[in-house]
């Protein structure tokens, strides 16, 4: 079983937004911060993301001692997601890092395919087991939003790792199941996105993962604020430790949009959130139902 920094730094926004002098800053950054691993993809702010890791790591001459560097295969511009692809992604994921070798690379998003085709011989998923017995990567993994679609990869027990995101949070349990599953099956569980997309961050966001949540959903989050004011805890920080303290998860991913984020970050893992909270957390009741996939 993996064994990965109880935090993942995600950088799926690096590249994304900024000057070139801000980017390249945040790059090295997140290369050279303690609190975790660094994860990637193939296609995250078109490639550039990739890109710019790999000028850092360049100039940094490396790794820190101990750091560990994660990306995802993707679909092609035009959808297609078979072997070859996977090839190809890879290629241009080392190529891009300046690297000749991965820990973890994730099948990312394969909404373009189905399950079988996914599964097919001359598929994704069997390129990736070829590149795992050719010692390019050391392990493969689902990363999904759809909490269902992951599940059905996970239950194919061909998998070392699964990285769910929006889905197991202090307001939604919906990755639970998958996340059990997992478990049984000896599989490393990255959980990203414990905020919800922002929502539970203390900001002014107003969608969870992604999608405008309904009257009821809002409710108990509300009910969930005036509960963390109620015992004097920071939401945010309570947000991030339900992911830290669960036995089920073993790192959970951060996305990491500047270098002041980076910095809260830090501040919100040492806060310390009573246990009298989360028990009266779930003294609320199953959470409703959130915003679909």
């Amino acid at each position: 079983m993996l064994r990965p920094t109880p935090i993942t730094l995600g950088a799926s926004s690096l590249g994304a937004r900024g000057d070139a002098d801000e980017i390249a800053a945040l790059a090295d950054a997140l290369l050279a911060s303690e609190l975790g691993d660094v994860d990637t993809s193939n296609n995250y702010a078109g490639g550039r993301s990739e890109a710019e890791l790999g000028l850092a790591l360049a100039r940094r001459g490396g790794l820190r001692p101990g750091g560990r560097l994660y990306s995802k295969a993707d679909a092609d511009a035009e959808g297609r997601f078979d072997g070859d692809r996977v090839r190809r992604s890879i290629e241009e994921s080392l190529g891009r890092l300046g690297l000749d070798h991965l820990p973890i690379y994730h099948l990312h998003d394969p909404y373009t395919i189905t399950l079988q085709e996914g599964m097919a011989a001359d598929g994704p998923v069997a390129a990736l087991l070829q590149l795992r017995d050719e010692g390019v990567i050391d392990a493969i993994g689902i990363a999904a939003g759809q909490t269902q679609l992951v599940h059905d990869y996970v239950l194919t027990g061909a998998f070392d790792a699964v990285l769910t995101h929006n889905r197991f949070t202090l307001v939604d349990r919906q990755a639970l199941p998958l996340i059990r599953d997992a478990r049984e099956r000896g599989m490393t569980v990255f959980n990203a996105a414990p905020f919800g997309g922002g929502i539970l961050a203390n900001g002014t966001a107003e969608t969870y993962g992604y999608r405008s949540p309904s009257a009821e959903f809002r409710a108990h989050i509300e009910a969930l604020r005036a509960l963390a004011r109620e015992h004097g805890v920071d939401l945010a920080a309570a947000a991030l430790h339900f992911s830290l303290r669960s036995s089920l998860v073993d790192s959970t991913v951060v996305g990491i949009s500047s270098r002041a984020r980076l910095d809260q970050l830090a501040e919100l893992v040492e806060v310390e959130v009573p246990e009298e909270f989360f028990d009266a957390v779930e003294a609320m009741g199953e959470p409703p139902a959130s915003p679909n996939d």
